[in-house]
């Protein structure tokens, strides 16, 4: 069984000069996750190609042993360095979508026309939704079939406003991920800032934080295993 690990393609915060990414715990611990309960994995971004790590994540968990045992997976790193687009990925293939965060996604996941297509039809073909911190700005747009927002009446989470605001980003973000995702009809849950939450809501799965990345990946195990 196959998980689509989606990743941004955007690597500028905002006009501001300053670089960002894919959020490296994000992914590397779903990775862990996914590879140890057997699922192989197919990493995508919106438009293909190499994927940019956001440096500051680099820098906070340089120590983390699982993130250490990932970047030193040169397999990984050369398919992130040449990821599949979204256009060319065939849903069917895929038991589980997930959108890894970084501040990245909050520019380049919301409107992307192919990612809103692939989230739908694994979802309505009774796949798993998932993603983790900035990861649900995938979640913003995406319409089923019957025209309604996926995350409609569904429990959810993501970055918060609260932490947002506590890494004194709220002003570079385009817009509030906590903010849009309530307008969208999702009952926003949250934790205490930078505190470990992860919803599951039917078949769609959010963790708020880095810290809920583990716990994020493993829901999604647990639903497809029950599936």
């Amino acid at each position: 069984m196959a998980v689509l690990l989606v990743v941004t393609g955007h690597g500028e915060l905002g006009g501001t000069g300053k670089r960002t990414g894919w959020y490296l715990p994000e992914v590397a611990h779903p990775w862990h996750v996914f590879t140890q309960a057997g699922l192989s994995i197919t990493y995508a971004s919106p438009k293909g190609g190499k994927t940019p790590l956001d440096p500051s994540s680099l820098e906070a968990f340089k120590d983390d042993p699982i993130c250490k045992q990932f970047l030193k997976n040169s397999d990984v790193m050369s398919q992130l360095d040449n990821t599949t687009s979204l256009a060319d990925v065939k849903p069917s293939d895929y038991k589980a979508i997930f959108f890894a965060g970084g501040h990245g996604t909050m520019w380049d996941f919301p409107d992307d026309v192919n990612l809103q297509k692939v989230t739908a039809a694994i979802y309505e073909q009774g796949g798993v939704v998932s993603s983790v911190c900035h990861g649900p700005a995938a979640l913003v747009n995406v319409k089923l079939s019957d025209g309604s927002y996926l995350v409609n009446g569904k429990k959810v989470t993501g970055f918060t406003n609260a932490e947002e605001n506590a890494v004194k980003m709220m002003e570079l973000m385009p817009f509030a991920l906590e903010t849009r995702l309530t307008e969208r009809g999702g009952e926003f849950v949250e934790a205490p800032v930078f505190q470990e939450l992860v919803q599951v809501s039917e078949r769609l799965v959010t963790g708020q934080n880095p810290a809920s990345a583990t716990g994020t990946a493993a829901a999604v195990v647990k639903v497809i295993n029950s599936s």
